[in-house]
């Protein structure tokens, strides 16, 4: 049963995700709050899978909230944001505070829970080319890479190529094709990629790959 958290500083909100949620025969909410810091306060008295958190909150927003829980002692729950639009820069920011993910409000319901049922796995939801758009508002303003060592030098040849593959973007089966490998094998590249790097998923390989400047957007 994955255990679901739902912070959103709107009560009707909170309801109707409650709906959809409680109607999954695999899910069920085992806690909300109105906003970060309430957040905070309830998950550290209830276990919970996978947090869906609004963005744009009173006392404490969503990216502070997702920072707070992203450094708690493991285990810590998957935190997949609710935002209104696709591109809003707080977004950007809880991706690269922790998030696995972000769904539109406006989402289907069955787009939501398989959103949930995908991040409980431990994959991200939101594909790297839309991350690609978001990244694109800020990368001016990310810092310019500080001379060193190759950031890439803990990752073999192969893992090289399954990282840039996925920065650029593509999927298991497209790297798979691509590099002439199954996809279990790429799952393998990319799982070795994440734990060699510190990193927690694919959206995560992304916003790593801009901030070392390996690849821009196209």
């Amino acid at each position: 049963m994955i255990r679901v958290f739902l912070v959103d500083d709107q009560a009707l909100v909170r309801a109707g995700l409650a709906m959809v949620i409680e109607a999954q025969s695999d899910m069920t909410v085992v806690g909300e709050a109105g906003d970060g810091a309430s957040a905070l306060v309830g998950l550290s008295c209830v276990p919970a899978d996978v947090v869906l958190m609004d963005i744009r909150m009173p006392k404490m927003d969503g990216v502070e909230a997702t920072r707070h829980l992203a450094v708690r002692p493991a285990p810590t729950p998957k935190v997949l944001v609710l935002t209104t639009f696709d591109l809003d820069e707080y977004a950007f920011a809880a991706l690269r505070a922790g998030a696995s993910g972000f769904m539109l409000k406006d989402a289907e319901a069955a787009d939501l829970c398989a959103a949930i049922r995908t991040v409980h796995q431990g994959d991200a939801v939101i594909a790297p080319s839309t991350t690609k758009r978001l990244l694109e508002q800020v990368l001016a303003d990310l810092p310019a890479p500080v001379p060193g060592p190759d950031p890439l030098t803990p990752l073999t040849e192969r893992e090289r190529e399954v990282l840039l593959a996925v920065a650029h973007g593509a999927s298991n089966a497209e790297i798979a094709e691509k590099l002439f490998l199954s996809e279990a094998t790429v799952k393998t590249h990319v799982g070795r990629i994440l734990t060699k790097l510190g990193l927690r998923d694919r959206v995560q390989v992304v916003i790593w790959a801009y901030d070392h400047r390996l690849v821009r957007p196209v």
